[in-house]
């Protein structure tokens, strides 16, 4: 492992378990996972790998703009992929999280959002 990607993962976990309402746990597939409420905001599968979920139209300007990838597993989900590689990429993962913790946020507090979230993706 590159010195770059050494504590990736912690530096990441500290900024995203620092929000309020945040909780850290152990991810099924492995990894750490962040929460808010029953949401999932996403988890880090390493010091190389972030997986987050968002509404299909917000995974396809994520990629659009360059700023994820579609999921290396299940790439035709609102999942995205971001591989971490540079020293940058921690600051650009968490700001993913962040956008996936401010839409949880906002689902919680708004019944609209929240029920317009749960639709199935076109």
């Amino acid at each position: 492992m590159s010195d770059h990607q050494v504590g990736a993962a912690e530096r990441i976990t500290a900024a995203v378990e620092s929000w309020p309402g945040v909780k850290v746990g152990s991810h099924r597939f492995g990894g750490v996972e962040f929460r808010l409420g029953r949401r999932e905001l996403g988890h880090l599968h390493g010091d190389r790998i972030a997986d987050l979920p968002f509404p299909r139209r917000v995974r396809d300007e994520l990629i659009a703009a360059g700023r994820a990838r579609p999921h290396h597993v299940l790439p035709e989900s609102g999942w995205v992929t971001f591989t971490i590689v540079a020293p940058e990429d921690v600051d650009r993962t968490i700001r993913l999280f962040r956008l996936s913790y401010e839409r949880s946020r906002l689902a919680r507090h708004s019944p609209a959002v929240a029920a317009a979230e749960s639709e199935p993706d076109d």
